[in-house]
């Protein structure tokens, strides 16, 4: 609702179709507050296990440093130390924006900001977000009502020029925007510029890095989708098929059926300390009756219809057999569980890609608040262990060397990451011909 009033109030060239995507709902489901929950249907979290494990694989052992600006790379270094945690933010809720500030003099920090803090307002030609307003929401209670306050920054990104603007509004209600005021009536905000316009900033002031996966759900809109939107109801599937399997496991439960009267008395000395549980008090009016509750459970078939729909979420959204399922299961060809690891693979790299981007304009504007002008040399390092086969590829290439395909130097290149001179100085020093030593016997 305060999304929909902004968009209203701000309005935009692209307003009819940028959507507001379903972020609410990712959300919900990344906390495990999906709707869909109740006293009989608990979760397995797979929202936030299916984003982690892709954020690992994506963030595994990257590197990233800013050659020639010590002072830009150090700041940026905190950036990636936390760099795990904004892709999992990212995939979960299909994009998060990452926008540098200055904290204080030749200081920069910066702040993560997911979907419910943000909304695009228009794109340039080539689709990326040329004007957009961020949210701030604080509250504060004032005699016994408690009133919230909204900071709506808008970044406007001009030709030849990059204006931000603040404007500040007050309601009792969290979810809308009420009236404006003034940003000094805030103590928090009394130093911010209602107006400031920026020059020489090449791109945006922030970055932002989405999921690779298309936008199906709103093909014109520059905003991306969670990693597990597509498969929604089956997540709610395999909720609901755990719950039952949890209670086939709980209603099969051994117990004894003994009449109320059993429990009385000196019966009560009888029953094994901690076993209370066990017993199960009847009425029957018989105080010598009693019968062993002990059916036969069918969580086997329960087990293998979960890890069905396992398997249909990691074909879903891209992952490799076994991620969530159980591969003692897996009844697939090997050309199957190939082209599947294929399909992760580049599930991976194309959110290296993205990832790449985002930190590539986060840099710069990081370097725009410190001072320093100029292209920005930026090396990336993604390591690809885990997707691609090492042992295999390993292999492959000593049999190249064997067969004279490739140089050996080349091959000590890419297994320890050396330079080609380092290379040439870890290879041994060739032997001497056999035949120039018999040579000299003869002489002899």
């Amino acid at each position: 609702m305060l999304l929909g009033e902004i968009r209203k109030l701000y309005g935009g060239r692209t307003i009819e179709y940028m959507g507001a995507n379903n972020h609410e709902l990712w959300l919900s489901m990344y906390r495990g507050e999906m709707p869909w929950l109740n006293a009989d249907v608990m979760s397995l979290n797979l929202p936030c296990t299916i984003a982690g494990k892709i954020a690992t694989t994506v963030t595994l052992e990257m590197e990233s440093h800013v050659n020639g600006h010590d002072e830009l790379d150090e700041e940026y270094q905190v950036l990636l130390n936390d760099i795990k945690r904004i892709t999992e933010y990212g995939l979960a809720l299909g994009g998060v924006i990452i926008k540098p500030f200055q904290a204080e003099e030749n200081k920069v920090s910066y702040d993560v900001v997911t979907p419910d803090r943000f909304l695009p307002l228009d794109v340039d030609s080539f689709g990326n977000i040329s004007r957009i307003v961020f949210l701030e929401q604080i509250q504060k209670l004032e005699g016994r009502t408690v009133i919230y306050y909204t900071r709506v920054e808008e970044h406007d990104r001009q030709v030849g020029q990059y204006i931000v603007k603040n404007r500040a509004y007050r309601s009792e209600s969290q979810y809308t925007i009420g009236d404006e005021i003034s940003l000094e009536l805030v103590e928090e905000w009394q130093d911010i510029a209602e107006e400031e316009t920026y020059t020489d900033v090449e791109g945006n002031l922030f970055g932002y890095y989405k999921n690779a996966q298309a936008n199906n759900l709103d093909l014109n809109s520059p905003l991306g989708v969670s990693c597990f939107s597509r498969a929604t109801s089956l997540i709610q599937d395999a909720d609901e098929q755990y719950s039952r399997l949890i209670w086939e496991n709980e209603g099969g439960e051994l117990a004894i059926d003994a009449d109320i009267t059993m429990f009385m008395g000196d019966y009560l000395n009888e029953i094994p300390r901690g076993k209370e549980r066990l017993f199960r008090k009847l009425n029957g009016g018989d105080d010598s009756m009693y019968q062993v509750f002990s059916p036969q459970l069918r969580d086997v078939s329960l087990i293998n219809t979960l890890n069905e729909i396992l398997k249909k979420i990691e074909i879903v959204c891209s992952l490799s057999p076994g991620m969530l399922s159980n591969v003692d299961y897996m009844a697939k060809t090997a050309t199957e569980i190939k082209s599947m690891k294929q399909e992760f693979y580049s599930t991976v790299v194309g959110n290296q890609r993205n990832l790449e981007v985002a930190l590539r304009d986060t840099a710069k504007a990081m370097a725009y608040w410190l001072g320093i002008k100029g292209e920005l040399d930026i090396a990336f390092d993604f390591d690809d262990s885990v997707v691609v086969d090492s042992t295999t590829e390993q292999n492959i290439r000593l049999q190249e060397v064997a067969a004279g395909i490739i140089k050996p130097e080349e091959y000590l290149k890419w297994r320890y990451g050396v330079s080609e001179e380092e290379a040439k100085d870890m290879m041994p020093e060739p032997e001497e011909p056999q035949e120039k030593y018999n040579q000299w016997d003869e002489e002899e």
